[in-house]
């Protein structure tokens, strides 16, 4: 057991909204009394048990585990499609759901990327073409329906960026007020978007660790509602829809899909879309799933390696979007590589700096440096024979250069 969920076990409960009613006195809970969303039950990833659909629950009030969606006989998929094909989703299509015109973004062959690495075929999928910039805008358009649909009016996130700057944009567009921590040391063109959203922006000094500590401290304080990207069940539901597009496209599903990771929201959330079309019989195969992390923090390649890692072995790294030591969800990714007979990958910055500046130059695709991890993941998966040279892969290009430029 690491030591993150040793830590998670010893925590109280997340809070209910009576608990919340308790210990903010005479102040009312962000959330209505509206009953929960019949169709969606949320069930612990570990122990199995279910719980109601409350934003409030973020992890399992039994275990201290994260929790997922489960839809019940009901489910919503009469009003829902994505990429032409119905899927479920947890909140009511009533025209009120929450969008910016997130997803559907373009699949693009990397012909040069192809010779480098010795593999015939490579797509790349730009998720900066998202509108704040990032694959989170998927996630974050689901969490804020279910979060309107719920009479929520006040949300609390911690991002070290991209996931700070989607929530104060969809939270603005659906009239609610969003709290973001973010660490100091965040790229500045990252925090400036976060800020011209809208969002009340509080900067943390010390490690990543440090800041999500802050956040949950402040929404535990006021009664307010969690919207974490790395918790929320509802973020993962938006992040399927990336499997959607890539089961829809001409091409079909990939052979092998590699995405950075490190929370891994759009990791585990690509599996749940692909296992949901494959459950459908929408699709006759399951792509090889790759996690790609930055050797100065690799909790999951490490533990995929069998060796051992903690956060005292965390080093500085320059991406960013991926430094995330104590990842809540590790084990969902470790049985998805496992599942999907994927691979985990650790790489260093002197090669993220390397195919970034080379993504731009020779692909004209400015990808920020997590997004260049993945191509260098990309590499020695081809080099170690994981890919090989007749297969078809897929990078998830998952946020935009502008954001975090590389050094001069």
């Amino acid at each position: 057991m690491d030591a993150f969920v040793q830590c998670q076990r010893t925590r109280p409960p997340p809070l209910t909204v009576q608990h919340a009613r308790r210990n903010i006195g005479d102040r009312t809970s962000t959330l209505t009394q509206e009953p929960p969303m019949s169709h969606v039950s949320l069930k612990c990833t570990a122990c199995g048990n279910l719980h109601d659909s409350s934003m409030d629950t973020i992890q399992c009030p039994d275990c201290g585990e994260p929790v997922d969606v489960r839809y019940g006989p009901n489910r919503q998929t009469g009003d829902h499609t994505w990429a032409g094909v119905p899927i479920p989703m947890p909140y009511h299509q009533t025209g009120q759901s929450v969008t910016l015109g997130e997803g559907n973004t373009p699949v693009v062959a990397v012909n040069w990327v192809a010779g480098e690495v010795g593999i015939q075929n490579v797509d790349a999928k730009l998720e900066y073409m998202n509108p704040t910039g990032s694959f989170k805008d998927r996630g974050t358009a689901v969490m804020m329906s279910v979060a309107k649909e719920l009479g929520v009016t006040e949300v609390v996130e911690d991002s070290s960026g991209n996931a700070g700057a989607s929530v104060s944009a969809y939270a603005g567009r659906a009239g609610i007020i969003a709290h973001v921590f973010a660490p100091a040391n965040a790229p500045e063109a990252k925090l400036q978007q976060i800020k011209v959203y809208g969002a009340q922006t509080h900067s943390i000094e010390g490690p990543r660790e440090a800041t999500t500590q802050a956040a949950i401290d402040y929404y535990q304080q006021r009664g307010l509602v969690y919207a974490s990207h790395n918790l929320s069940p509802y973020f993962l539901e938006g992040t399927k829809t990336f499997a959607y597009e890539l089961a829809a496209s001409p091409a079909g599903v990939p052979d092998h899909v590699i995405i950075p990771v490190g929370n891994g929201a759009l990791f585990i959330g690509t599996w749940k879309g692909f296992q949901e079309l494959l459950a459908a019989g929408r699709i006759d195969k399951t792509p090889k799933m790759h996690a790609i992390q930055a050797d100065g923090v690799m909790p999951v390649a490490a533990a995929f390696a069998g060796k051992p890692w903690t956060l005292e072995d965390s080093r500085p790294t320059i991406a960013g979007g991926i430094s995330v030591a104590t990842p809540p969800r590790k084990q969902q990714v470790l049985d998805i590589l496992s599942a999907s007979r994927g691979q985990s990958i650790a790489v260093d910055d002197t090669s993220i700096v390397w195919w970034q500046k080379a993504m731009a130059s020779k692909e004209g695709i400015y990808c920020e440096p997590t997004s260049a991890a993945a191509f260098a993941g990309l590499q020695i998966l081809a080099e170690h024979g994981h890919i090989s040279r007749e297969d078809r892969a897929l990078v998830a290009v998952t946020g935009f250069g502008l954001k975090d430029a590389p050094p001069a």
